[in-house]
């Protein structure tokens, strides 16, 4: 039987417990998820590729224990749908948090659709607990010496610490 395998978009700058938990979704569809982050030449991210695939790494080996093996990190520069095909996947995996997302990202599922019938959009609904969770409130709220740990894994709390206190 052919191994399934999913992709998984985002920027993860940082990665937040919303991405965890879907992450952990994707884990009950496919036998491995690849998890993209995306490379945008004119955004300049908090955290550099290589500090958040280390944060990704961590937090996978922390949270998801013995499934952590089922996940690679990888960059891409393209477009999700040829990101997904380079790395062999046959799904994309979106995450949804609320109506808003879910127009944004039936749009995006039909576009994709179009261009690449092969991949299937699998959406996956945030567990309630992480649903307000975004990533740019979770810098915010770190930049003003705010509390996050309800919001990101302790790897990553720690790690955003790190950055604003400098």
């Amino acid at each position: 039987m052919n191994e399934r395998i999913a992709f998984y978009a985002g920027s993860f700058d940082p990665l937040t417990n919303g991405h965890l938990d879907v992450l952990k979704g994707a884990l009950t569809v496919a036998d491995k998820i690849v998890c993209g982050i995306g490379l945008h030449p004119g955004k300049q991210p908090l955290f550099s590729f290589e500090e958040r695939v280390d944060l990704i790494k961590q937090s996978a080996s922390d949270e998801l224990r013995e499934d952590k093996n089922r996940i690679e990190v990888v960059a891409f520069d393209n477009l999700v749908i040829d990101a997904a095909r380079d790395h062999g996947a046959s799904i994309i995996i979106r995450g949804l948090r609320d109506g808003t997302d879910l127009d944004y990202e039936m749009q995006m599922a039909g576009m994709n659709e179009t261009m690449a019938p092969d991949l299937q959009t699998v959406f996956l609904p945030a567990s309630p607990s992480v649903r307000t969770i975004t990533a740019t409130l979770v810098r915010q709220i770190a930049s003003m010496g705010g509390d996050i740990s309800p919001f990101v894994p302790t790897v990553v709390r720690q790690a955003l610490v790190g950055k604003y206190k400098g």
